[in-house]
């Protein structure tokens, strides 16, 4: 090659660069809706990839570098040398004995009195398991009986400072204890009370104590109430788990459990599940919105520029360097919303980092994007616009110099579908415009009604959280547990303790409850469960079924809630076989009556007396629900922290209230954020259709300026396509939020959360304004375009 060719050949790259440049500006708005939606796609993405492995990484490094344990046996009280025989237990690598107390504490400035757990700690050196992590402090000394740490949180909500005093009430005696530290511990990383549903620092807390001074408290001494142990890798938990009860049985063991059924472990795993859904299913949607936009864009730009394609090639450009100039065309603008993206999820994760810290306990959560992410996000990003690029660009290299320099044919309306409808006299003449091009290219409305109707869908099963969970507020607080205070007792005690609660001040109304851990088991299943008994007819707590109705177990039978039932196999009419693991460990038979479905936790419902009957007790209960006057309630509170048979009080409208909170708070965050990424689309689909409608029919419009149209007809016949299709793209989209939301349903439910499938027509009303708004806000801005119209220049560009 001559040195005159070389130099060409070198200055053809540079010439398509500056095309591409001012191609680039000419559709700057389109271009930066695009961006806008593969910003949307890799924000999502980072945000929900990112906060999962950072969630995940926090969770394992917490748990393996504080000893989290693996199983816990509860026991009623074990002698310490039974110890020995756990720790030589086969599978198990270490094992921790202590003394595990419930507890009220008397909180200066808090009436109400604040249920937690006292738990030891070794005299000296460290537990082997479950340690805890001193944030501000130190630990009790061995022989100081005053001395006790604090769990975190509680100790900031209430303000209290190293060397401050709580007075805590347990198994019935009151001291006063001096505050030396306070920790976090991986036990208690979602530190809620037993029974709630949601964390409440100020109510609930958690504090160590050294483990004489609380065998001593406890009356406990040279025994213990719970071990938790750390198992070998590859030991079967099953089997460890079955050879505990069976050693432990004779020190009245309920049943020892897993990880699985550890609380504050449970709501973790089900957050890090629920955004391990989330990340597999929305960046995919919006990346591929952008695929099709950046296809569409490219299609319709090389349509007309098809004189200028043809010259490229005339003057020697090959294919190949045609489809190269249009596919970067496409990836500056996936650059641009890489970055936005990257930029912005980094931005979103933190914040949700620091939304995480408010509820999840950790000594250290951060948001940190490893390069997977980063280079996932690259992959994808690449692949959607690429690819989109990629296709578009193909057509512009099968055209042959003197086929793309031949003006292309006139549309030809005369066979398109629907043609027959378009000529229909009961439509005005630009209506009959408006249907004719629509049904000319029915592939290219169809991407506009389904790029919509994925905006439409996504904003709806976004905004079906919301009324998914207050359905669930509503069925747990206003249904199904209307009670003000459950007060729960030391151990179970006869009926006249209902009647000394029910006459205690402000108490309007008291029923009884008996708990007793069980074991259900049915054609080679096994649950562990806790068996409720209530009196036939309650009115403060109760099990409803999906219909909102309360169900009472006919005499001798029993109700399960569907999670239950539902992995023991069991239907209405089955017997089950029942064994209680405390006192005298009946096992006996029951059918079951029911089976209903509980939004949040899980139900085992007998009769009281079936209960107490089966139990071999004289009419015992464990606690009572309360119905109380709101005006005397700081009276009854004082009560009940001087009351010594009180083990714990749960206040259900502070626990309403505060889960209401984290609702808004958390909930409303994210569905703010996605109710903009859901609008991105449909400013990226709408937008780009009218945008480009408008480009391609420049000299259409000009002449129909020429012919006495005035600007507002005109403007009809341009943006009356997009309405028509956005209008049909409605009710699409409402069916594809239904779609999302039952999926949404059906992934999200754990057994701690049940979502209901439940959408309030409301919520279509709100989707549909925002698209409504959103596609007149477009087209208002495609309006200002049409009149500044130079219809000598477009009547040019037609000729």
């Amino acid at each position: 090659m001559t040195r005159p060719a070389r130099d060409i050949a070198a200055a053809l790259p540079a010439r398509l660069d500056r095309k591409m440049v001012r191609d680039l500006w000419a559709i700057r708005l389109q271009a930066l809706a695009i961006a806008l939606v593969v910003a949307a796609g890799v924000a999502v993405l980072v945000v929900s990839a990112g906060m999962l492995d950072s969630l995940r990484e926090t969770r394992d490094a917490y748990y393996d570098r504080y000893r989290f344990a693996d199983v816990w046996a509860p026991v009623v009280r074990a002698p310490d040398s039974v110890a020995d025989a756990i720790q030589h237990l086969d599978g198990v690598a270490r094992v921790e004995t202590r003394v595990r107390q419930p507890a009220l504490f008397d909180m200066p400035g808090l009436s109400a009195p604040a249920s937690g757990l006292i738990l030891s700690l070794p005299e000296t050196g460290l537990p082997s398991v479950n340690r805890i992590h001193l944030t501000e402090g130190r630990r009790p000394r061995p022989g100081q009986r005053e001395e006790i740490v604090l769990l975190d949180g509680f100790a900031r909500a209430h303000g209290l400072a190293i060397g401050d005093r709580v007075t805590t009430t347990i198994r019935g005696g009151r001291e006063a204890f001096r505050v030396v530290g306070f920790a976090l511990a991986p036990e208690f990383v979602y530190a809620i009370a037993p029974g709630q549903i949601v964390p409440d620092d100020r109510l609930f807390g958690v504090g160590w104590m050294g483990r004489e001074a609380l065998e001593q408290a406890a009356d406990s001494d040279g025994a213990f109430n719970e071990a938790a142990l750390i198992l070998q890798p590859g030991a079967g938990e099953r089997r460890v788990i079955d050879a505990l009860d069976r050693l432990l049985a004779p020190w009245g063991a309920p049943g020892a459990y897993g990880r699985a059924d550890h609380i504050s472990d449970a709501f973790v795993s089900s957050e890090i599940n629920q955004l391990g859904t989330m990340a597999s299913l929305l960046p995919p949607v919006f990346l591929l919105v952008a695929a099709f936009l950046v296809n569409v864009v490219l299609t319709r730009l090389i349509a007309m520029e098809r004189a200028q394609i043809g010259l490229l090639k005339a003057f020697g450009y090959y294919s190949r360097d045609v489809v190269w100039h249009y596919t970067k065309f496409a990836l500056v603008i996936g650059a641009l919303g890489l970055a936005l993206g990257l930029g912005g999820g980094t931005w979103l994760g933190r914040l949700m980092a620091a939304m995480y810290i408010e509820y999840y306990h950790f000594p250290f959560l951060l948001f940190d994007l490893p390069a997977s992410v980063y280079a996932g996000a690259f992959a994808v990003t690449l692949l959607a616009v690429g690819g989109g690029a990629m296709l578009a660009g193909l057509r512009a290299a099968r055209l042959s110099p003197a086929e793309a320099m031949r003006p292309s044919p006139p549309p030809d309306y005369s066979r398109a579908l629907g043609a027959a409808l378009a000529r229909w006299k009961r439509f005005d003449q630009q209506s009959r415009m408006i249907l004719r091009h629509t049904l000319r290219w029915p592939g290219r409305a169809g991407f506009t009604l389904a790029g919509v109707a994925v905006s439409v869908g996504l904003l709806a099963s976004s905004m079906y959280f919301l009324d998914a969970t207050r359905a669930m507020i509503d069925a747990h607080f206003y249904l199904s547990n209307r009670q003000d205070v459950t007060v729960s007792l030391v151990e179970p005690r006869p009926r006249a303790a209902l009647h000394a609660m029910a006459r205690l001040p402000g108490v309007l109304a008291a029923e009884p409850v008996r708990h007793a851990p069980a074991r259900l088991h049915f054609a080679g299943h096994e649950e562990r469960i806790a068996l409720t008994g209530a009196p036939t007819g309650a009115h403060l707590s109760r099990l409803i079924d999906s219909r909102g109705e309360p169900v009472t177990p006919p005499p001798g039978s029993i109700i399960l809630s569907r999670d239950i039932a539902a992995p023991l196999g069991v239907s209405p009419g089955d017997r089950i076989d029942v064994e209680i693991t405390e006192g005298n460990r009946p096992v006996f038979s029951i059918p079951v009556a029911n089976v209903v479905t509980t939004l949040i936790g899980s139900g085992a419902l007998m009769e009281i007396g079936d209960l107490n009957q089966v139990l071999g007790e004289d009419a015992l209960i464990s606690g009572a629900w309360l119905r109380i006057d709101p005006d005397r309630a700081d009276t009854l509170y004082a009560e009940l922290k001087n009351a010594p048979a009180i083990a714990g009080v749960s206040l259900e409208t502070e626990a309403r209230e505060q889960f209401e909170t984290l609702m808004d708070e958390g909930m409303g965050t994210s569905i703010y954020i996605y109710t903009i990424f859901a609008g991105m689309i449909a400013v990226g689909v709408v937008y780009n259709s009218v945008r480009i409608s408008f480009s391609e029919r420049e000299h259409e419009l000009a002449v129909l300026r020429v012919l006495g149209f005035t600007r507002g007809e005109v403007a009809y016949v341009l943006l009356g396509e997009i309405a028509l299709l956005t209008l049909i793209a409605l009710p699409v989209g409402c069916l594809l939020g239904a779609g999302l939301s039952w999926y949404f349903a059906e992934a999200m439910s754990s057994d701690l959360f049940r979502l209901p499938y439940i959408i309030n027509p409301a919520t279509y009303g709100y989707t549909a304004l925002v698209v409504l708004i959103v596609a007149l806000s477009s087209g208002l801005m495609v309006r200002a375009r049409l009149n500044r119209l130079d219809m000598v220049a477009a009547l040019k560009t037609g000729d």
